[in-house]
């Protein structure tokens, strides 16, 4: 039985020589070889890190800096092997959610088929049916394959990183401080705290001043000029977007080193393409950005680099569509089967048209789906009568009504 110590050095090496041997998978891309070979390299590091984790353990103690007390060598050196051994195991777990990542994105583009049966992208593991598998591109794609290579598919971030230039450097740093902000939510109120002068004595109160209040007046009613005053609670704050860290350094090097000079906007859209053509439940089971949020009730302001320069942009503008889209999603809970006839892909356009000033071009665009179905959509929605009660601007939706008396009688028995 090898060592903790052996098994760390076998880690290290096999994790070196995925590095090399990654590289040129890329050289000529073949989806069935590229997902064969991650899938294999995915199940070796699966079993590495099951067997270092089970070993090495989460305490804490592992991760703690030798104090200035602890001079003694013997102690230092246990501190700094326990602190290597979970570099190792952090590296590891980088390398395996790449692989995911990877993985997530080839099936998001292609479809595998052997003969005329479809084969699950976790299924390509035998090296022999390679050659029998046939790919099939999908019409509605989620992520870029452009950002594959890039990918830390050897846990090294940081070692790949320092080897890019500064602009890289930089876009890396700015995608992860907008993947580390936690979602806002603005209070309908403002509470606050005062000081004040009584009896000569300097006492304090919190009071609560709805967001549109002259507090200074209020106060200078309540309690004359010796006061001063400071804000408690004015924005809420929630979790991050992406709760893993292994995910968040992974897509910041991929589209940071793919994108150097618009790596933030390029997520921003994908994310935003990604929450619109897919339905909550599809979300919990893609992997595509493992740990994501299915949904979101807060504001990014990664959402809205995609919108800035549209005439009618505040701040919250993509996340208040991302908030509505999840929002109908819920409305639509139960009534799914009277549009059954709808993809999801083409609901997230009917949605986006719904909820936005933007017109077809733009949300098909926008989106990258095909105008002429996005249309046929919209016209079937209408005719199932969902619009009137699941927008408030149904006006928009005029010009899809049918023409005929016969199926304006059809539509007006549909809606009761």
């Amino acid at each position: 039985m090898t060592t903790t110590e052996e098994l760390i050095a076998q880690i290290n090496r096999g994790l070196d020589d995925i590095r090399i041997h990654t590289n040129r998978l890329f050289e000529n891309f073949d989806p069935r070889y590229l997902a064969f070979n991650l899938n294999r390299n995915l199940m070796i590091l699966r079993g590495m890190e099951d067997e270092l984790s089970r070993r090495v353990g989460e305490s804490r103690m592992y991760v703690r800096s030798v104090g200035k007390k602890e001079r003694d060598p013997h102690i230092r050196r246990i501190f700094l092997r326990n602190h290597y051994r979970m570099l190792t195991l952090e590296r590891l777990r980088t390398a395996i959610t790449a692989h995911k990542i990877a993985l997530a994105t080839i099936d998001s583009h292609y479809t595998f088929y052997k003969r005329k049966k479809e084969v699950d992208i976790k299924n390509v593991t035998n090296k022999r049916d390679l050659e029998k598998l046939k790919v099939a591109e999908k019409s509605i794609k989620l992520g870029r394959l452009e950002v594959l290579p890039h990918l830390a598919y050897s846990g090294d971030v940081l070692k790949i990183l320092s080897q890019q230039d500064n602009k890289v450097r930089d876009t890396f740093k700015e995608i992860k401080s907008k993947l580390k902000e936690k979602g806002q939510i603005r209070k309908k109120g403002i509470r606050i705290e005062v000081e004040y002068w009584q009896e000569g004595r300097l006492k304090k109160e919190r009071l609560d001043f709805p967001i549109e209040a002259d507090i200074d007046s209020e106060l200078r009613k309540r309690f004359g000029r010796k006061y001063r005053w400071r804000v408690l609670s004015y924005i809420k704050t929630k979790g991050v977007l992406i709760t893993s860290h292994y995910t968040v350094d992974n897509i910041a090097l991929a589209y940071a080193s793919t994108y150097p000079k618009k790596g933030v906007e390029a997520l921003a859209l994908d994310f935003f393409r990604y929450y619109y053509l897919t339905s909550e439940k599809e979300r919990e089971s893609i992997g595509l950005y493992p740990q994501i949020k299915p949904c979101i009730n807060c504001h990014y302001s990664i959402f809205d680099t995609p919108f800035m320069n549209e005439p009618e942009f505040r701040t919250g503008f993509g996340s208040m569509l991302i908030i509505k889209k999840c929002e109908i999603e819920g409305l639509l809970s139960g009534r799914r089967s009277e549009i059954s006839n709808i993809p999801n892909y083409l609901l997230g356009g009917v949605i986006l048209y719904g909820v936005s000033s933007f017109d077809e071009r733009k949300v098909s665009n926008l989106l990258q789906i095909d105008e002429t179905e996005l249309k046929d959509a919209i016209e079937k929605f209408v005719l199932s009568g969902l619009h009137i009660s699941l927008f408030e601007d149904v006006g928009k939706f005029e010009k899809f009504m049918p023409k005929s008396d016969k199926a304006k009688q059809f539509l007006e028995l549909l809606q009761g």
